[in-house]
């Protein structure tokens, strides 16, 4: 994948950063960023539901052809998951790039783990297609690999000590 950027407060939550690997053929693989709360302080996670309501499940995208029939449409709020903790936390990855969606990896529904230990590769969340007239724009407001060390570095340092 020839670029990344990372998105920051999703939906005005801090710190539930996701990463968007874009190809160069335009395909965006979301994952989750290394800061996100899922991969510290050593959360276990309990459950990934790809069931985003009683009428859509992610699971049922079923895309064929050269035009991607059947494949679902997200904008860039659209929860693709619900991931639970053991703890009772729960954390809703969204889309981040408006297009159809091309698969979700259904490996983490079998081993969580993956998602924690390899999270932007065999545990990406899923694979989303933009419009092409669109896929330029899709990495304007989301932030370079150096903008995102950036704030995160300002993040932990503005953190309140705790004793």
């Amino acid at each position: 994948f020839s670029q990344q950027f990372l998105s920051n407060n999703v939906k005005g939550k801090p710190c539930e950063d996701h990463c968007i690997l874009q190809h160069s053929n335009r395909i965006c693989v979301i994952t989750l960023a290394e800061s996100h709360p899922l991969l510290q302080n050593g959360k276990t996670i309990k459950s990934i539901n790809y069931q985003i309501s009683a009428n859509c499940s992610r699971l049922q995208n079923k895309v064929s052809g050269k035009f991607k029939r059947g494949a679902q449409f997200l904008t860039e709020l659209a929860p693709l998951c619900r991931i639970s903790c053991s703890d009772g936390e729960e954390y809703t990855v969204s889309s981040c790039v408006r297009g159809r969606l091309m698969e979700v990896n259904e490996n983490i529904l079998d081993k969580p783990s993956i998602l924690q230990e390899k999270p932007s590769t065999e545990g990406y969340i899923a694979v989303v297609l933009p419009k092409f007239e669109e896929s330029k724009s899709i990495t304007e407001g989301l932030l370079t690999q150096k903008e995102y060390e950036e704030i995160v570095v300002k993040r932990v340092n503005n953190r309140p000590e705790t004793s």
